[in-house]
């Protein structure tokens, strides 16, 4: 029998690009302790093939990371919650209703649980972008909103970063409980909407800048 790689000769870019997209449901199947050995077996290539293209684990670890968590990233996001030509709570809505369907996906949940547990970076490289590319934003807008002075003039505090944590973290449980717990979740966006009501009645209170 002739060996994996000749069965199916694909071009150099091809190969990566199948050898990334089976490593991020493999990874997300069996954490990052899964073997190479047998993401090798799954693609249906020799180990060594495969290390042609990442040679070491981390490096392919690393590539699912890019993969999964940065290439997904919208920059749209940034100019939706900036966009003051519509409510914010109308922004607030659009944006989490993308994002949610961005994140909440077998592979982007468990691939980001298992970093965490495993002791990688990923997490805190992650939630660095969210919080300077989203959290901030928010802060600023919800103070605008409510004629608090923007950040340049009072700093954002502890407290409001919490309060726009609890929100994000209320959202991203959805999927937890769907592909952690195995729980279903009916109507995401209803969920979403009722998230955001709760957070947009309670939040002023929170505000610093008077």
């Amino acid at each position: 029998m002739k060996p994996p790689e000749a069965r199916r000769r694909l071009s150099p870019d091809l190969r990566e690009q199948e050898i990334v997209r089976e490593a991020v449901k493999f990874f997300a199947e069996f954490g990052f302790e899964g073997q190479t050995r047998e993401l090798a077996k799954r693609l249906g290539i020799t180990q060594p093939l495969l290390y042609r293209y990442f040679p070491t684990k981390d490096a392919l670890v690393e590539r699912v990371y890019q993969e999964v968590f940065l290439r997904r990233w919208n920059p749209f996001w940034e100019e939706l919650l900036q966009d003051r030509s519509k409510p914010l709570g109308e922004r607030l809505t659009a944006f989490y209703r993308d994002y949610s369907q961005v994140i909440l996906t077998y592979e982007w949940v468990r691939l980001f649980m298992f970093s965490g547990l495993k002791g990688l970076d990923f997490n805190t490289r992650y939630l660095d972008l969210l919080r300077q590319r989203v959290f901030d934003l928010i802060i600023n807008e919800l103070r605008l909103a409510h004629s608090r002075k923007p950040p340049d003039e009072a700093p954002i505090t502890t407290m409001e970063i919490e309060a726009v944590w609890g929100l994000h973290a209320a959202i991203f449980y959805l999927g937890v409980r769907k592909f952690i717990y195995n729980m279903p979740v009916e109507n995401i966006n209803s969920i979403v909407d009722l998230e955001l009501r709760i957070f947009l009645d309670g939040v002023p209170g929170t505000l610093a800048g008077r």
